[in-house]
């Protein structure tokens, strides 16, 4: 019997768990589901023959040395600055790991001796990144082999709420880390190359400078440029390429809406507020405006952001319930941005039945003998419910499958990886369009960069 372990049995867990149980008696598996959480961890396996939950701590060392030499591969679902202790003890006793977070510094410098351990350390191996590299890669490679030369490469991932549990004037709801969304670009001016020229869009201009795409029978959205895309060059092999942007995709609206909360300063994570669990959501609100003796916290706010009481921006504030004077912050020591989640968790939360979605849109320019092309290709998933959600699928299965064409030998590269190359993706994708998650591709006139498609 083959023996997993998997660490950390939160929301993105899902699918990738229920995948190894329904593969456990024919693959001849046994999984081990660990967590700071017993119930949690356990919630999956009651009855199951081959799997087991337990508490697991990760930063039990004694636990770890008696856990992970029981088990040929390790899943670490964990938040990517957790990976580094399992991953030691990986490499120390000799078994494959798997995660879906980007690769650290720290993880990359195991990379010598992962590979001549024969080991596979497979990550960015969830959606995005994961499914965002493999189908890229595959129209990449695909175009190449045709003779073809890359002009133009442009990604775009979103998670979002599907049409059908669509009930606020936000078109959002959070179906991944609310932390991850309320600091979106932060950390350093996203950058990109358009025709040729570098370009830079700093923090508090992120949410203005937003890019449009109409997906067939989903409409149009809007996407906001992620951090930096020009590692995606060394990546990919594109290092001559003209254009290259990824950006996260919304409704269109959201950015402009989100925007607000950035020129208030309420995204902040810098500085703690003193006595932030006795804060209403009100007086919250009170913190970022000008004093006055006379005018309301609403008309302070309107004219501080210059809208009017009948726009819709002012409708999608009052909708957070951000002039209650009963609703505490309820937190301590609670920095603007955590505040804000707070806040935001109230209205944004999943209901057990709502159904999430995740869209990705990929554009490639390519030049084939002598004439220019291009070639969109869109992926979109609708959830079941709140827990066996479209972000679980396509962060968990990536995964799952990984793992398993690991142990079976299918997938034998050694080292530390994304999953780039022919060997991974291609038996992966094929696989995931048993679940629905398949890329429709459409060939269109070469456009190159389009500046009509990019607002404010």
């Amino acid at each position: 019997m083959r023996h997993i372990l998997i660490i950390g049995a939160g929301r993105s867990a899902t699918s990738l768990i229920q995948y190894l149980l329904d593969k456990a008696p024919s693959e001849n598996l046994f999984i081990t589901i660990g967590d700071l959480s017993e119930e949690s961890a356990q919630k999956f396996t009651q009855g199951h023959s081959h799997a087991k939950g337990i508490l697991f701590d990760v930063f039990d060392e004694k636990q770890r040395a008696e856990i992970i030499p029981q088990n040929d591969l390790v899943i670490s679902m964990l938040p990517a600055h957790l990976h580094m202790e399992a991953a030691m003890d990986c490499l120390h006793y000799g078994k494959h790991m798997v995660t879906a977070s980007y690769v650290s510094k720290e993880m990359m410098a195991l990379d010598g001796a992962v590979r001549e351990k024969g080991l596979v350390f497979m990550n960015e191996i969830g959606v995005d990144p994961g499914i965002d590299h493999m189908s890229a890669m595959q129209v990449i490679d695909r175009i190449r082999d045709a003779g073809g030369k890359m002009l133009l490469f442009e990604s775009f991932t979103g998670g979002l709420i599907a049409p059908e549990s669509d009930d606020n004037l936000w078109h959002y709801k959070f179906t991944w880390n609310p932390r991850n969304v309320v600091l979106a670009g932060q950390g350093g001016a996203a950058e990109f190359i358009q025709e040729g020229t570098y370009k830079y869009i700093p923090y508090h201009r992120l949410f203005r400078r937003t890019e449009f795409m109409d997906i067939e029978g989903y409409g149009r959205f809007e996407a906001y440029a992620n951090r930096n895309s020009l590692k995606y060059r060394s990546i990919y092999g594109l290092e001559d390429i003209l254009t290259l942007y990824r950006g996260t995709m919304r409704h269109v609206g959201f950015s402009k809406a989100w925007n607000m909360f950035v020129q208030l300063g309420m995204t902040d994570d810098g500085y703690t507020i003193p006595h932030s669990e006795d804060l209403s959501y009100r007086a919250f609100v009170n913190l970022f405006l000008p004093y006055s003796p006379t005018d309301s916290v609403e008309l302070k706010l309107r004219h501080n952001l210059k809208i009017d009481q009948d726009d819709l921006m002012w409708g999608k504030l009052e909708e957070l319930d951000l002039f209650n004077s009963n609703k505490k912050i309820g937190l301590k020591n609670a920095t603007p941005a955590q505040a804000l989640q707070k806040i935001l968790m109230d209205k944004w939360t999943l209901k057990p039945d709502d159904k999430d979605m995740i869209v990705m849109y990929h554009k490639f320019g390519y030049e084939l003998e002598g004439q220019k092309k291009q070639i969109d290709s869109n992926m979109v998933l609708i959830g079941e419910d709140q827990t066996f959600t479209a972000m679980a699928k396509t962060v968990g299965l990536p995964v799952a499958i990984a793992a398993l064409k690991i142990l079976n030998r299918e997938i034998t590269n050694p080292g530390v990886q994304l999953p780039i190359t022919k060997e991974v993706y291609e038996p992966i994708l094929k696989e995931l369009k048993t679940y629905g998650i398949e890329f429709k591709e459409k060939h269109v006139p070469y456009l190159g960069y389009n500046p009509n498609n990019v607002a404010g």
